[in-house]
């Protein structure tokens, strides 16, 4: 697969994602480009049940329309102590035009209920993890790539950090002693969900070439 004009197309209008793709591919000579780039394109309905079917749906859907290679990204948070929720609702928990604060606070509530008023004084609240699935899409060749990380960790009451975005406030990294919000970028795209996630997918692409040139 070849980038055209080294330009990557990520599907996605979340500031935070382009931040965090930009930094990433930067090393490889690529611009990343996003939806913000392209106003006129319609929004991708996230309708399907895992993370992964939602990637895949939005690297296909962007990449036909714009006969382009698409990588797509659908992640979220899944907190043990409520089943798995919010999971691929994480980015409209509190409601579809819900911001970080409100599905933070939403989040908060929902295991503050399972407590039944009883104060601990434990601030960790729920083990949870974090899960990223990648696609990418080359609409020339019908091919797709696609690669899934996750990170542990838990819940905390107290949020903490002024980096990252969603729910990384409230992510404790046990191994750190800081949250996801408290990382240096750096320090995030080695460990986090998506910084694994980038690392198969790269992987993969690699392992691919080599194959090719033998």
């Amino acid at each position: 697969m070849k980038y055209g004009s080294g330009i990557l197309i990520v599907a996605t209008k979340n500031k935070g994602k382009v931040r965090e793709f930009q930094h990433a591919f930067a090393p490889l000579g690529l611009t990343v480009k996003s939806m913000f780039d392209y106003p006129d394109l319609p929004d991708v309905v996230e309708d399907g049940a895992t993370f992964a079917e939602n990637a895949l749906k939005k690297s296909r859907a962007v990449g036909d329309a714009l006969g382009l290679p698409v990588l797509a990204d659908d992640s979220g948070l899944c907190v043990d102590a409520l089943d798995g929720r919010p999971g691929v609702y994480s980015a409209r928990y509190a409601g579809e035009d819900a911001d970080d604060k409100e599905n933070n606070l939403k989040l908060l509530n929902e295991l503050e209920k399972l407590k039944q008023g009883e104060d601990t004084g434990q601030p960790l609240l729920s083990t949870a993890r974090f899960v990223c699935a990648l696609s990418l899409y080359d609409p020339s060749a019908g091919q797709e790539w696609t690669a899934e990380g996750t990170v542990e960790g838990w819940i905390t009451s107290e949020q903490a950090g002024a980096g990252g975005f969603g729910y990384d406030p409230l992510f404790y990294l046990a191994e750190y002693e800081k949250t996801m919000a408290e990382l240096t970028l750096e320090e995030k795209q080695v460990i986090s969900h998506r910084g694994k996630a980038l690392q198969l997918l790269t992987e993969k692409l690699a392992e691919q070439q080599d194959q090719r040139g033998r």
